[in-house]
């Protein structure tokens, strides 16, 4: 099982519509998340706006392109974009660059 985690930043002024949606992910978007092979996915948010994903998964990649390849998917990234900072043109989903896991205790 492959661990990942990210960081984005949420755009202050959307902090708590952010923290809203979340609270009820549509669930179209939570069963293509389980089909495509996310387990333990959390998402935490700071009040500046840093957000820290984490999640388990076989493969990375894999799981990032079952997702691409899901309608549910572009309409969550295109809904989700405005609330994170640069972006740089990217998706949400594209920005996700996994860190490197430097300690880890199971």
């Amino acid at each position: 099982m492959q661990r990942v985690c990210f960081l984005l930043k949420v755009r202050q002024d959307r902090l708590e519509e952010y923290r809203e949606r979340h609270a009820a992910v549509w669930p179209e978007m939570l069963q293509a998340l389980s089909a495509t092979g996310w387990r333990n996915y959390s998402l935490f948010l700071s009040d500046d706006g840093l957000l820290v994903g984490c999640l388990e998964t076989e493969d990375f990649e894999a799981a990032l392109a079952g997702m691409e390849a899901t309608e549910v998917n572009a309409r969550w990234q295109a809904e989700m974009a405005p609330f994170f900072e640069s972006l740089d043109g990217a998706r949400p989903d594209e920005a996700m660059k996994p860190l490197t896991e430097v300690f880890h205790l199971a």
